[in-house]
């Protein structure tokens, strides 16, 4: 059985091994690395939950029609983080477990910071109430933009796993941060074989020394929107905040490490759906600067750079936000 288990083990690592090797041998604007966070395409596939354009499920805001402000003329870099150092839940990587869920953190991080910088309060909103409670998507199953939920319900207060027991938010998310890859640490765990089921959604916090209740906790938006075109999502982004953004995750997006992301190498996982940051221009690739909910420990310590202005992996077509 232990020789078995060598094997298996061996064959991931090399497929991975070839994935690196291809890609750090076929272009320059990125580097590529053996994931520590997986050990198989397969881990990586329970993580991508987005719906994309084109998917039946896929729904999102109305698009924002209004006219790009005529002397607005985009900085050559702009990051959210350094741009708003108030608001402490930008530099906050979170980390969505074992569950597609990634909608729900790309919503929420985006709801949680762009409300920061509309009111200067740096409060953590709940990805448990959006992930499990809303209409936006089916938890663990995968979803959408929750932005039209958070205009009609509004979505509670609540931090991370490690939060729990804390009584300083209503919802923390409760499944367990961890990784796939062997051996795994103290602060990260193995992963289980499959995802989680997705947990039960009551009308109640969580911390039951929170002193209000979710009723009272919520929190809603005045209006949501989607926002389409390189210069408006600049200028949406740079006036109000973060944004909610989803793309095709190929197989080679696991291993990103440093540098401007471009699908080189493999095929489509899934879809994906992260908070977008920011722009800059490195090494002659314009690129978009988005954080991830993958823990700090993958990629650039949790965020990754992917080409702007072309549409790469469709990290342009479905880009949405609100305000307050």
């Amino acid at each position: 059985m232990k020789l078995i288990l060598a094997i298996c083990v061996a064959a991931t690592a090399a497929d991975f091994t070839e994935t690196v090797n291809k890609v750090n041998s076929m272009q320059s604007s990125w580097t590529a690395a053996h994931p520590d966070r997986f050990a198989s395409e397969e881990d990586v596939k329970a993580l991508l939950g987005a719906f994309l354009p084109g998917d039946a499920n896929h729904r999102a805001p109305a698009v924002d029609n209004t006219t790009l402000l005529s002397d607005f003329k985009a900085p050559t870099s702009f990051n959210a983080v350094e741009n708003w150092p108030k608001c402490g839940g930008m530099a906050d990587v979170r980390d969505q477990s074992s569950c597609g869920s990634c909608w729900a953190f790309g919503s929420t991080d985006s709801f949680q910071d762009r409300a920061c910088v509309a009111s200067g309060k740096d409060i953590r909103y709940s990805a448990e109430d959006t992930a499990f409670c809303s209409t936006a998507g089916m938890g663990c199953n995968g979803g959408n933009s929750a932005w039209d939920w958070f205009t009609e319900t509004g979505v509670c207060t609540g931090g991370d796993y490690t939060d729990i027991g804390s009584g300083k938010s209503c919802l923390p998310y409760s499944l367990a941060p961890c990784a796939h890859h062997v051996p795994a640490t103290s602060k990260y765990p193995k992963c289980p074989s499959s995802e989680y089921p997705s947990p039960r959604c009551t009308g109640q916090c969580s911390e039951k020394s929170y002193a209000t209740s979710k009723k009272q906790d919520k929190f809603k938006a005045k209006r949501a929107f989607s926002v389409r075109g390189v210069s408006k999502i600049q200028q949406e982004l740079m006036t109000n905040g973060p944004l909610y953004v989803a793309f095709t995750v190929y197989a080679d997006f696991p291993t990103y490490k440093s540098g401007v992301y471009k699908h080189t190498t493999g095929s489509a996982l899934g879809g994906h759906a992260v908070e977008l940051m920011g722009w800059g221009t490195e090494n002659g690739e314009d690129y978009w600067l988005v954080k991830n909910s993958w823990n700090e420990q993958w990629g650039a310590n949790g965020f990754f750079k992917i080409a702007r202005g072309s549409d790469e992996c469709g990290i342009e077509d479905d880009v949405s936000g609100g305000t307050f």
